[in-house]
C-alpha cells in the first residue's frame, strides 16, 4: 500500500529551487525568537541558522559575481556584492515569495504585522540559506541564490564606473542576454611606432560600439563607452564621457 506523506514546505521549496532532505532545518529556519518565547516546548529559533546564512551567501555571491564578471574591479564587485546581500535585497526578495506568511510568530508580534515586517522577512531568508548549507553545503545555497538572487543584479548608471566601462558592459550583457560581449579587431593603421588599433564590440549578434585606440585595451574600452551610449541613452554622456 502507497503512503502519501504531506509536506507543508512542498510550494516554499519550489519558490526557493531547493527541496530540503532535512526539513527540520527549514521548519528551524522559519521560527521567530517571538515564537520560542511563548511556546515552552520549542528551544530553538532562526537566529543561529541567520548567523549562518549570512556567511554562506557572502560567499556564493562573491564567487558568482568573480566568475561572471572577470573585467569588473574589486571595488565595483564589491558594491554589487552588497547590494545583493543586503537586508533591503533578502526582504524585497523574501516578499516576492511571501515568506513572511509562512513564519511562525509569537502572538504578540503576529498582531503587530510581523508578517509584513522586513527585517523578519529578510531574517528568515537569511536563515533559510543557512539551513540550506547544512542541508547541501554550498551547491544547495548556490542553486538558491541563482533562483532568486541573481535577478537583482543591476545597472546604476550612478555608480560611477566611467574608468571601467568593459565592466560596465560586462553586468549589462550579462543581466540582458545572459552573454559576454565579444570584441573584435577589425583593422591596425599607423607605423609600428604609432599604431591605431579599431575595435569593435557585439552582442547578441549585433555590432553595438567601434572604437579606436593606441593599444587594443583602449580600443576595447572606447568601442565599450560607444555601446554603452546606445544601451543606455540616459545620463550615458555624463557617466562614460572621459
Amino acid at each position: 500500500m502507497r503512503r502519501f506523506f504531506h509536506n507543508p514546505y512542498r510550494s516554499l521549496e519550489k519558490l526557493l529551487g531547493y527541496t530540503f532532505r532535512n526539513r527540520e532545518l527549514l521548519a528551524n529556519a522559519l521560527l521567530h525568537r517571538s515564537y520560542r518565547y511563548e511556546s515552552a516546548e520549542i528551544r530553538n529559533d532562526n537566529q543561529r541558522l541567520e548567523f549562518l546564512g549570512d556567511a554562506a551567501l557572502s560567499l556564493v555571491a562573491s564567487n558568482y559575481l568573480f566568475r561572471m564578471y572577470p573585467e569588473i574591479k574589486e571595488g565595483p564587485l564589491t558594491l554589487l556584492r552588497s547590494r545583493l546581500t543586503s537586508g533591503k535585497a533578502l526582504a524585497r526578495i523574501g516578499a516576492s515569495i511571501d515568506l513572511g506568511a509562512a513564519i511562525k510568530l509569537g502572538k504578540g508580534e503576529q498582531a503587530s504585522g510581523g508578517h509584513r515586517r522586513a527585517s523578519n522577512i529578510g531574517d528568515a531568508l537569511e536563515a533559510i540559506l543557512g539551513a540550506a548549507y547544512l542541508d547541501g553545503d554550498l551547491k544547495a545555497v548556490d542553486r538558491i541564490f541563482r533562483k532568486l538572487f541573481v535577478a537583482l543584479i543591476e545597472i546604476h548608471p550612478q555608480d560611477n564606473w566611467r574608468d571601467n566601462p568593459k565592466g560596465h558592459l560586462q553586468v549589462l550583457a550579462q543581466q540582458r542576454w545572459k552573454k559576454n560581449p565579444a570584441y573584435h579587431l577589425v583593422k591596425l593603421d599607423g607605423a609600428p611606432h604609432e599604431r591605431i588599433f579599431t575595435v569593435e564590440v557585439a552582442l547578441a549578434g549585433k555590432v553595438w560600439g567601434t572604437g579606436q585606440g593606441a593599444c587594443k585595451r583602449d580600443a576595447e574600452q572606447a568601442a565599450a563607452r560607444e555601446a554603452l551610449q546606445t544601451l543606455l541613452p540616459i545620463d550615458a554622456d555624463t557617466q562614460f564621457n572621459s
